[in-house]
């Protein structure tokens, strides 16, 4: 495989160098490469410093690189690393693999934060509560506003930067796969799997034969929402957890004075309470070696992964969404999205 236009080698001279600088007018970034493995980098600025100095077009690249760049490595979660860049508006930061060869290049302009994580989208049903829409369309292809449902949630793991992600697919599957393709036009690497027979909500991701990552992420193709994935990762990191499970807050209002008693006496009386109770939100982040649990070609729901761990005494966590969540479940919510999408940030 050739090697990508933003590498190049100590030993070219800057001439060179530049020429590859104007092909790559986005990046304004060179990897500098030793033996397989990054050692500097080159921008503008280190070009313009260079000159300065006395130094001329015929001077070798390693006169004017530098050498102490910032960099992210593959797989690892660096939240102070990353509040390092976002401080100092660092905007293109290099992804290394563990041996220092380049896995990618990061433009911050675009992503938040970058997650060790490997996304599953599971968009195989066939969306019968939205017939006659989902006759000729996959409910994840249905558009609210300008796209379509599931184009948000790939957006939404590209700004968490999720650069792994499966969509599990069904019903209807060419039409997904030939809209999102291999996620070139994305920027993320997208692999498909398929579900001869219903899998349920979770049993797609025992299909999948490798991941990148430590963490999974699995999340329903047909909700719209613009959740802090980060925050969410952040809480399960923390506390070691086994599995995070995405929640909302359903309110219930009782309509009389509510009393509590112990035995047959009151012991306090509550006029008309609201109480609150947490709803499932279909987004769930857990640890890789969790994928033992789900049964091969069997239908599993993510319900079922979750009592099985509580059943196992692992540390099960909720997180409760703060920010816009709509499960896209029948006309009425199809028709909520497409008034909501008009006054809500999805970026």
């Amino acid at each position: 495989m050739s090697k990508p236009t933003i590498i190049i080698q100590k030993e070219d001279t800057l001439e060179a160098a530049l020429v590859k600088l104007d092909a790559n007018p986005r990046m304004q970034t060179l990897m500098i490469e030793e033996n397989g493995k990054i050692i500097g980098t080159l921008t503008d600025g280190d070009v313009r410093r260079g000159l300065i100095k006395g130094l001329d077009k015929s001077n070798t690249v390693k006169d004017f690189m530098h050498l102490s760049f910032t960099f992210l490595i593959k797989g690892k979660y660096e939240p102070e690393k990353i509040k390092f860049i976002k401080e100092n508006k660092i905007k293109i930061v290099p992804e290394l693999h563990e041996d220092h060869s380049l896995s990618r290049l990061i433009n911050f302009n675009e992503v938040k934060t970058i997650l060790p994580i490997d996304a599953i989208i599971m968009a195989g049903g066939k969306g019968t509560r939205l017939m006659p829409l989902t006759e000729n369309t996959p409910k994840p292809m249905l558009k609210i506003g300008e796209q379509p449902i599931m184009e948000y949630n790939v957006d939404l793991l590209k700004q968490f930067g999720i650069s792994h992600l499966t969509i599990s697919v069904k019903y209807l599957a060419d039409q997904i796969k030939t809209y999102f393709g291999n996620g070139l036009e994305k920027e993320i690497d997208i692999q498909y799997v398929s579900e001869d027979v219903p899998l349920g909500t979770i049993g797609a991701v025992k299909q999948i034969k490798h991941f990148y990552n430590d963490y999974i992420l699995v999340m329903n193709s047909d909700l719209l929402t613009n959740i802090n994935l980060e925050t969410m990762f952040k809480e399960l990191n923390s506390k070691d957890a086994d599995m995070i499970v995405a929640t909302t807050d359903y309110k219930v209002q009782i309509p009389y004075g509510v009393i509590e008693a112990e035995g047959n006496q009151i012991k306090a009386l509550k006029e008309k309470p609201t109480y609150t109770y947490y709803s499932n939100a279909g987004i769930y982040i857990f640890k890789k070696e969790l994928v033992a649990l789900i049964p091969d070609n069997s239908f599993f729901n993510a319900t079922d992964l979750l009592e099985k761990l509580i059943e196992l005494n692992k540390l099960v966590l909720h997180y409760p969404i703060k920010n816009y969540w709509l499960d896209i479940g029948k006309h009425v919510d199809f028709e909520k999205a497409q008034n909501d999408v008009k006054n809500i940030n999805f970026k």
